[in-house]
């Protein structure tokens, strides 16, 4: 059951790529290669060959990065690779002050393909607090673009998917939310200013802060 009062338009986010500039693994690769000396396509076809695991949560980090180490050869310690990990996110700055700008009753929603660790590191952000719902892959056991994790948005949301735009930076995953009912909003950080203004379109109000 819906609350009638709420506005009829709101909004969901994917993460990497919308709130982060650039992959959040892309980054992640390149800053164990560069720490550890290992070259960076010895790094990422251990990381992507075993990623999913953590995305869809059947691996720890922990057990993740011990089959990185023996596969890749990389001298580091766990608590060391944790830490590493978690620095590597590179903040989109302009999409938190649109996230800070939209309406109130707007509910707003995120859909990521994610981790274990990362996923609570980014809940125990203030600026999060703005999330009507969470949904990571890691705790749901499946990821974008498969119908199962829209449906879980969209159950998580409290909203009729028509009701909700989903902004991602990847157009398999826009492809996946218009069959699942969703409003589709393809995003590149380039072009931040022309997305507030569809996104405002779509919520029918304005949502960006005043400089």
């Amino acid at each position: 059951m819906t609350d009638s009062k709420l506005p009829s338009r709101h909004v969901a986010f994917d993460w990497g790529g919308v709130f982060t500039v650039g992959t959040f693994d892309g980054r992640s690769t390149q800053n164990l290669a560069d720490l550890t000396g290992i070259p960076v396509e010895r790094v990422r076809e251990s990381y992507f060959r075993h990623v999913r695991q953590l995305e869809v949560g059947t691996w720890t980090l922990p057990h993740f990065w011990t089959v990185m180490q023996e596969e890749a050869g990389l001298p580091l310690p766990y608590d060391e690779f944790e830490a590493l990990y978690l620095g590597s996110v590179a903040d989109n700055l302009p999409m938190y002050d649109t996230l800070a700008a939209l309406p109130a009753g707007v509910r707003v929603g995120l859909l990521s393909n994610n981790y274990p660790v990362v996923s609570d590191h980014l809940r125990r952000d203030v600026r999060f607090g703005r999330f009507d719902a969470l949904v990571f892959s890691n705790e749901i056991g499946h990821k974008k673009p498969a119908p199962e994790a829209f449906a879980a948005l969209e159950a998580a949301m409290g909203v009729p998917a028509d009701q909700v735009a989903f902004i991602d930076d990847v157009q398999e995953n826009i492809d996946a939310a218009y069959a699942a009912g969703f409003h589709g909003l393809l995003y590149h950080h380039d072009h931040h200013a022309a997305f507030e203004t569809r996104l405002a379109d779509w919520l029918g109000t304005p949502v960006k802060i005043m400089q």
